[in-house]
């Protein structure tokens, strides 16, 4: 069992709302034997009414503590409270693998899962502003358009008429009803704010006829049943034909017919027109999970253009009509956060005055989470996953509930120093408000504020589960835990800077809030762009960096994949393993495929059964055949160094580091993917983790090791610190110089003050966010911004080294 080093025998002076305080178990969240993922036995005491911050390595177990036990169970009891109908609708959660979880209290989560990225999801909508900006207009606007459905862009109007049958007593009669719905929705682009437009000239070539092959789409063969040969066999169209000759009418049938039934030599198929055949097979996919040479074809032939109609309000002409100290809704919503804030705060009526206090609280929730840069109508699938988690915090903060556990996962992503300040103030108001609120972090400006730290480790992975020390932060600061002995670690200024091999020239840079920015960046050296949140650095490097052969962008954005996938599969890695496998056992390589012909017939090589349960949530149970292996049996009699493949994708890519680089299982092509993933951190990671399972810090590094293999120039990542522990900074920091070292050029956007020490030459945006930055404040060598200190970036970056 895991104990706990108590390293503070005197209490420190009662911080928080200890005015609540109950006596015995009440007082604290207590766990006994935790075992979720890679936890050894745990038991821990949290006290409530605290802020409590747990730390440790990356994969060393915080996630399975704080997300998989106690907020995991937490939902779970509250799940079971409801009726059993009412349960039926709501996902089906298995208990924690926990002996005793005593002293919970409601837990609300708020975690770093980007929102959806429906283009009807805007900041607005997710957060209520919008719902109390359309009551506000359907009752103050003038003139006056109807209730607050008309002023919503996800909201369409219906017009029907007809005859109903009324009972009454013991008769009926028949009466003549109609029925309106007016809806604020654009009908040309129904709510998105954007069309798509089919280059006709990327699908065919119309100086041809079918039969001599005019189309130009991808896998359209000539002899294909489902795509040329319907065309040429319907009977709709003259296949010999030239198509600029069509009449009228072939022309509307061959882009536009509707779907209908047809035989081509006694085959039924199907006939649908040219535009939404393209718009079904194509259009309906994912951009980023298609072929390389699928996607070149769809950026070529489908072009999304503004909606000329409402032109990108998503707003019908009516909504626009009405407006309130001449603005409409759209402008409000197009408005930055702060400035609409101050719009709210200019109107008076008292019939509306609880709806525009409510109103006016929100706005300044934005404003003080530094948000208020932001604007209500931008796309929610466009904010990055620290801004999505501050967008999910605005609705706690106004809340007036109390005793309850907000979780949270590294809040202070995407921060610059000078905003981690607020985050720390809004996380001790929801402790002081009596609420117990636990914090996953690693940035020692967040520990620090810590009323308790639970430190776990000593490793990741198998090698992590454990906690290390329970206590004070002086405490955590005076104990021998890798987070105690880096918690005060500074990176010290470079003496020399490289000097560079040329400038990648940007010039009237106007993407978002830029204002006509001119400025070069040196290649061939650690360049850092940095700034305060919503200065407008991702714009820079992004929107206006020219993009060419040789750029190598590595953002963080999800990685596309099914639960099947995982690091082996995504990196490549399975291939050479798989090819080994075979070699050495005489038998395909498809055999050692979860997705191929070694798959467990039980299963199908998913390693669990998932058993669909209507409207009820799925509910998935390990294979019972394979164990969760994934492998039909016979395929692990087959071994390769003593190990079967199952066994090797259970190993960490530390351990498969090790097993393929030497002895009887060395396999160069493997141990090399592996280096790269050991060289970003990833040590840890098991290599048939699923990729679903992994944090937007996890994922990011993974697609760093998968693009260094890549033949680019220029490196572009955008805060790859994201999740790290304070002890793996280090070995990025030897990472970036390692790329440089080869000739590299690697552009990082960045808030940690290490990475800017470290850097050789530093771009510093603002001086604020929004309307406020958009401007180059600073451009230089770390020391000069430090000896200048006229930025923010330069007061801090001075204050973290010492100078």
């Amino acid at each position: 069992m895991s104990k706990a080093k108590r390293a503070d025998t005197q209490s420190p002076a009662p911080r928080g709302a200890d005015s609540h305080d109950l006596i015995g178990v009440h007082g604290s969240i207590r766990v006994h034997g935790a075992r979720v993922n890679n936890l050894k036995d745990v038991s821990i005491e949290i006290p409530k009414r605290k802020l409590t911050v747990f730390t440790g390595v990356s994969g060393s177990g915080k996630s399975s503590l704080v997300f998989n036990t106690i907020a995991a169970e937490s939902q779970r009891l509250i799940n079971e409270t409801y009726s059993t109908f009412v349960q039926g609708f709501m996902p089906t959660l298995a208990r924690p693998e926990v002996d005793v979880l005593e002293g919970l209290t409601t837990a609300i989560i708020v975690d770093q899962q980007r929102m959806g990225s429906d283009p009807r999801s805007t900041v607005g909508t997710a957060t209520d502003a919008n719902a109390m900006l359309r009551i506000l207009f359907s009752r103050l606007g003038k003139p006056h358009v109807g209730s607050p459905n008309a002023f919503s862009f996800n909201v369409a109007s219906v017009r029907a008429s007809g005859a109903i049958t009324v009972e009454r007593g013991a008769g009926s009669k028949t009466v003549k009803q109609t029925f309106t719905r007016t809806g604020g929705m654009c009908t040309h682009c129904e709510g998105r704010g954007a069309v798509s437009d089919i280059d006709l000239t990327q699908l065919y070539d119309d100086s041809k006829s079918i039969a001599e092959g005019a189309f130009t789409i991808p896998g359209w063969k000539s002899d294909s049943w489902w795509t040329v040969r319907t065309y040429a066999e319907s009977g709709f169209l003259d296949p010999d034909k030239p198509i600029r000759k069509f009449t009228k009418k072939e022309m509307q049938d061959f882009l536009y017919r509707e779907p209908t039934k047809v035989k081509v030599e006694g085959v039924n198929l199907t006939y649908e027109g040219l535009i939404p055949k393209i718009q079904k097979s194509f259009l309906s996919k994912d951009r980023d999970a298609m072929q390389p040479h699928i996607r070149a074809f769809v950026d070529r032939a489908v072009t999304f253009t503004t909606c000329p109609e409402c032109e990108g309000t998503r707003l019908s002409e009516a909504a626009r009509s009405s407006r309130i100290a001449r603005l409409n809704i759209a402008d409000a919503c197009a408005m930055q956060i702060s400035d609409l804030a101050a719009w709210v705060g200019g109107l008076s009526e008292p019939s509306v005055a609880p709806l525009l206090a409510a109103l006016r609280q929100t706005l300044e929730s934005f404003v003080n989470i530094g948000l208020g840069y932001l604007s209500l109508d931008r796309a929610s699938g466009t904010l990055s996953g620290g801004e999505a988690q501050r967008v999910k915090m605005i609705r706690h903060l106004g809340s007036s509930l109390t005793d309850v556990t907000y979780v949270f996962d590294e809040p202070t992503i995407g921060l610059h120093p000078h905003d981690i300040q607020r985050m720390n103030d809004l996380l001790l108001r929801l402790r002081d408000k009596g609420n117990t609120v636990l914090v996953v972090e690693h940035k020692p400006e967040t520990i620090a504020i810590a009323d308790h730290v639970v430190d776990l480790g000593p490793g990741a992975g198998t090698e992590g589960g454990t906690v290390c020390f329970e206590g004070t932060v002086e405490g955590l600061r005076a104990g021998g835990t890798i987070t105690g002995r880096h918690f005060d670690d500074r990176a010290t200024l470079k003496e020399t800077v490289r000097k560079p091999a040329g400038p990648l020239e940007i010039r009237g840079a106007t993407t978002h809030n830029l204002r006509d920015i001119d400025v070069d960046i040196p290649l061939g050296v650690l360049c850092v762009i940095t700034g305060v949140a919503g200065s407008g650095k991702s714009s820079l490097v992004h929107g206006s960096m020219p993009a060419g052969e040789g750029v190598v962008v590595v953002d963080q954005g999800a990685i596309r994949g099914s639960r099947r996938s995982n690091p082996a599969t995504y990196t490549g890695l399975l291939d050479p393993i798989r090819k080994a496998f075979a070699k050495a056992n005489g038998v395909k390589p498809a055999l050692f495929s979860a997705n191929s012909e070694g798959a467990c017939p039980n299963c199908n090589g998913a390693g669990v059964i998932f058993t669909d349960l209507g409207m009820m949530a799925g509910v998935a149970t390990t294979c019972e055949e394979c164990e969760g292996k994934r492998f039909e049996a016979s395929v692990l009699d087959y071994h390769f160094g003593g190990r079967d493949i199952s066994e090797v994708l259970a190993m960490s890519v530390a351990e498969a580091e090790e097993f393929f680089g030497a002895g009887e299982a060395r396999t160069p092509a493997a141990h090399t993917i592996l280096g790269r993933l050991a060289d970003v951190g990833l040590g840890y990671l098991s290599l048939g983790q699923p990729l679903t399972t992994l944090s937007g810090g996890e994922r990011q590094r993974l697609k760093l090791a998968t693009h260094m293999a890549e033949k680019g120039g220029v490196y572009v990542l955008d805060e790859p610190t994201t999740g790290l522990h304070l002890a793996d900074v280090e070995q990025l920091l030897g990472l970036l110089d390692r790329l440089v070292d080869s000739g590299k050029s690697v552009i990082v956007i960045e808030h940690h003050q290490a990475v800017m020490a470290h850097a050789d030459w530093i771009i510093d945006l603002g001086p604020g966010a929004g309307h406020d930055g958009g401007r180059i404040v600073f451009e230089g060598t770390p020391t000069d911004l430090v000896a200048d200190r006229s930025t923010l970036t330069g007061e801090h970056l001075a204050a973290y080294v010492g100078a």
